[in-house]
């Protein structure tokens, strides 16, 4: 018994080691890919196209934070009657919550934090933008006022997210299931 529980033990947390390596290595492909194409493109935008975009990424960051803290919280339960009933999205979800720790992860941690730096460094670009438009007799205050902004929406808006998630758990975790299984649908009809 005690050699099993010690095998068991040994591959569960070689998988972990994997997942965090795994985890390490795509955070840092998907940031530095983001980074320099939103880098390059406010680059060569205009100012309200640049002030729509750190409000875009800001977006992703919560609309992920609110699907990550939803699947953290949701039950299992409800799902598999759906998926008796044969619900699209239902099978998906179900997949979702019993991977919740992995998905929460990619979700608030990958993607949440990903967009959190990516936002800081478009607030820098877009604060560039204006100081090379605007003669101001103290520069470090753009600077301050678009970090603070960036980092207000991205907090408030991820406070309100988290009350939503945790009230309509549920109904998050089968939209994105359906969302999911729509996705696959729609691969496995091309091929």
């Amino acid at each position: 018994m005690g050699k099993n529980s010690s095998e068991a033990s040994k591959r569960e947390r070689n998988k972990t080691i994997r997942w965090v390596v795994t985890v390490f290595f795509a955070t840092i492909l998907i940031s530095g890919t983001i980074s320099l194409v939103s880098d390059a493109v406010m680059a060569s935008s205009s100012l309200a196209v640049a002030f729509l975009i750190l409000l875009a990424i800001i977006f992703v960051g919560i609309i992920f934070d609110i699907i990550g803290m939803a699947v953290a919280t949701a039950n299992e339960k409800p799902f598999h009657s759906m998926a008796a009933r044969k619900v699209p999205g239902a099978q998906e979800a179900i997949k979702l919550l019993r991977n919740a720790e992995r998905v929460s992860s990619i979700c608030n941690d990958v993607v949440g934090d990903i967009c959190g730096v990516v936002s800081g460094s478009a607030s820098a670009t877009i604060a560039a933008l204006i100081l090379s438009n605007v003669e101001i007799g103290w520069p470090e205050g753009i600077s301050l006022v678009m970090s603070a902004l960036a980092a207000g929406l991205t907090v408030g808006g991820k406070a309100i997210g988290k009350t939503f998630a945790v009230n309509s758990c549920t109904q998050i975790v089968h939209l994105v299931g359906k969302l999911i299984y729509t996705v696959k649908n729609l691969f496995q009809k091309r091929k």
